[in-house]
């Protein structure tokens, strides 16, 4: 887990891309509401102290972490798992157009690896034991996000990572079949 601070950054470097991809989700975190500013400050400036509690132990989070693996992924659904990173590699048969028009590079194996965790992850969260579209597509953002790199003309037009990932979830059919090298 790691913290960036877009202000101030002066003796700190942004991190190479082949590093960044190392990381699970890229979690954007916005400016906090008025009541939770509010529950903020309370919380820092007043006299009460927290008592925190051990929710899990180390084996209990390592076999959390081996049910995650067992959940079934269905073949279609890990089908368009891959369709949506293929859709990210620029010149490729495989590119979604707002791909090739905006990124300079694509997703690695490892957003596709993400994909189906997080899916698992976020199946077994909504209390169902098997992956769906609808998982995969959850996870999307946060799993991919850091592992597109734009190209100048995406930069020049501000376009995101974001917006880019949201055009290829709607480009790519969750219902064809992965095409061949």
């Amino acid at each position: 887990m790691a913290t960036q601070n877009p202000i101030d950054q002066e003796g700190t470097y942004p991190l190479p891309e082949a590093q960044l991809d190392r990381f699970f989700f890229k979690v954007l975190v916005g400016y906090p509401t008025a009541s939770e500013l509010t529950e903020v400050v309370t919380r820092t400036t007043s006299g009460t102290r927290t008592h925190v509690q051990k929710v899990l132990d180390h084996n209990s989070l390592s076999e959390l972490m081996l049910v995650v693996r067992d959940v079934p992924v269905a073949t279609h659904v890990k089908d368009y798992a891959v369709r949506l990173v293929l859709a990210t590699h620029p010149k490729t048969d495989t590119a979604a157009p707002i791909s090739n028009q905006y990124l300079r590079f694509g997703s690695s194996p490892r957003g596709a690896q993400t994909l189906i965790l997080g899916g698992k992850v976020r199946a077994l969260t909504h209390g169902r034991f098997n992956v769906s579209f609808e998982d995969i597509e959850a996870v999307a953002l946060p799993a991919l996000r850091h592992r597109l790199i734009p190209n100048f003309e995406a930069e020049a037009e501000g376009i995101t990572t974001d917006h880019i990932i949201a055009q290829v979830l709607r480009d790519v059919p969750r219902d064809a079949a992965v095409v061949a090298a």
